[in-house]
């Protein structure tokens, strides 16, 4: 009876499936990403990431470890050199299995087996949405200025305009005060002017007079004689 036993047999015996998890393994190294079924690629997952995570440790037991299970010096190498700096602190979770449905031949489902770190079109597509989050971050940065640019702005108007309206009533009611003065001063010159003129109009008169009498008197005298 099979009680509590996860291994899958892939339909081969021990050896071989040993051998089928290890050139899995190591062409994930190599290419990073490879393409066969969906039960082999779970089990190449489940292989190959207990790997990676001896292989953290750097250290010479690690490295043993690593080409007890990977025969090929290059790939080890490669995994120590490229592969673990490009992981850094990931904690587990290296490899991705996507479905991608049935084969035409047998109908067996297919899937791809790839290190999460190394996928191009993924990485590329979060740094455009990193982008378009700092451009829209950007633009409502700038609006938000804008608007409080505009605000402080219609404030200021409004505090001049506020201001504008008490000047001129200011200068209106100098105005005011101003006119009624000067119209003073204009009747009082025009009254002087007409009294001087009264003035010399008496004077002319009076003297008129006194030479009319002057002249009848001189005549008066000269009949007499």
């Amino acid at each position: 009876m099979r009680h509590r036993d996860k291994v899958k047999k892939l339909g081969r015996t021990a050896s071989h499936r040993l051998a089928t998890l290890r050139s899995l393994a190591t062409s994930l190294f190599v290419h990073k990403k490879i393409k066969t079924t969906l039960a082999k690629a779970k089990a190449a997952r489940s292989f190959a990431e207990p790997i990676i995570t001896r292989a953290r440790e750097n250290t010479l037991h690690a490295r043993r470890y690593v080409s007890r299970h990977i025969h090929d010096r290059s790939v080890v190498q490669e995994l120590f050199n490229e592969i673990l700096p490009k992981i850094g602190e990931r904690p587990g979770g290296y490899t991705r299995v996507v479905k991608l449905g049935q084969r035409k031949g047998d109908a067996s489902e297919m899937a791809i087996l790839e290190l999460v770190d190394y996928n191009e079109l993924l990485a590329k597509q979060q740094k455009k949405k990193k982008e378009a989050k700092e451009k829209e971050a950007k633009e409502k940065e700038t609006k938000g200025k804008d608007k409080l640019e505009a605000k402080e702005e219609a404030v200021e108007e409004a505090k001049v305009a506020a201001e504008k309206p008490k000047a001129k009533k200011k200068t209106v009611s100098k105005k005011k005060e101003t006119e009624p003065k000067e119209k003073k001063a204009k009747v009082k010159k025009e009254t002087k002017e007409k009294k001087t003129e009264e003035e010399k109009d008496k004077k002319a008169g009076t003297k008129k007079k006194s030479t009319a009498k002057a002249k009848t008197t001189s005549s008066k005298s000269k009949k007499k004689k």
